[in-house]
């Protein structure tokens, strides 16, 4: 098995040569809005809903049996999509109405650099271009198949980033700034699976998806990434305590200075770090469920990336 930061650099550098060649830029799109897509795309970050998309299509081929950089490849379009849709999201989650933030990713927000107008139609074309790529790509291959597949990811996708996922989660969040003492343990976790843990689901699902994933393997994915979701909102709000903006990349101790609903601030950092620790546990748990149906149980990165969510120190 390939050391996973081997492979995880090996994943961020396709996915960022991908990214180059996906997204459109000048003269077909004009070069203001290019240059303020790429300057929040390409901050750096972890990549990690395409890194997890990536992941889970060459699970979903070793356990099949098929090729698993050929199911990274049919994979590789949905992932780059969800990159796009997750910095459209920070691009407006750090607007001044929003959660008005200056730094993300250790460099001044997009609506700093280029005014909020174009930080909103910058978030907008990435979203847009998202579904756009998730449409055409992958292009000519001749499995008949594909476009059913195409379609598939792309609902999973609309329906995880939209007004009932993490659009959805993102309007529970603003209105829930001063008001941290009316959320319960359900409101607090309802809120994160839509804000946080949408996507995540998305991107293993899609990628699963991608890599004709049965049944029973797609399920077992979307148990393992509701698990990670949750397991990666629960660090970041105890690094949002506990970290360094230098580390993070981004204004530490902005959601207590908001007031906000935080796992911390409902359980204390000891107990927050326990549910982490929990929740990956029962992420380990759903990979090797469908071997109870006779099917061969998920691995490949899918366990150490798990891990590696709780280990992270930004």
């Amino acid at each position: 098995m390939t050391d996973l930061r081997d492979w995880l650099d090996a994943r961020r550098l396709e996915i960022d040569v991908a990214l180059e060649r996906y997204l459109p830029g000048a003269p077909a799109c004009p070069p203001r809005v290019a240059e303020a897509m790429r300057y929040s795309l390409f901050a750096g970050g972890k990549r990690l809903r395409p890194v997890l998309a990536l992941a889970s299509a060459e699970s979903i081929a070793l356990a099949t049996g098929a090729d698993a950089a050929g199911g990274r490849a049919r994979a590789l379009p949905a992932a780059c999509a969800l990159e796009l849709i997750h910095t459209y999201s920070l691009i407006h989650d750090d607007l001044p109405a929003m959660d008005d933030d200056s730094l993300r990713r250790g460099r001044p927000t997009s609506h700093v650099v280029f005014g909020e107008g174009l930080a909103i139609l910058a978030g907008d074309g990435l979203l847009t271009e998202a579904f756009a790529l998730m449409a055409r790509e992958p292009a000519d291959d001749p499995d008949p198949s594909i476009a059913g597949r195409k379609l598939r990811a792309i609902r999973i996708v609309a329906e995880a980033a939209g007004s009932c996922g993490m659009v959805g989660g993102q309007a529970i969040d603003l209105e829930a700034a001063g008001s941290a003492a009316a959320f319960d343990a359900e409101g607090l976790r309802a809120m994160h699976a839509r804000k946080t843990g949408a996507l995540m689901r998305a991107a293993a699902a899609a990628g699963a998806v991608m890599a004709g994933a049965g049944d029973a393997h797609l399920a077992a994915i979307e148990r393992y990434a509701s698990e990670l979701g949750l397991a990666f909102q629960i660090v970041d709000d105890i690094l949002d305590v506990e970290g360094a903006s230098g580390d993070l990349g981004k204004t530490a101790g902005k959601d207590a200075a908001a007031g906000k609903p935080t796992y911390p601030a409902l359980y204390g950092l000891e107990a927050s770090r326990g549910m982490a620790a929990a929740c990956v546990d029962r992420a380990l748990v759903a990979l090797a469920e469908p071997a109870a149906s006779g099917l061969a149980p998920l691995g490949g990165q899918l366990p150490a990336i798990a891990r590696w969510v709780t280990a992270r120190s930004n």
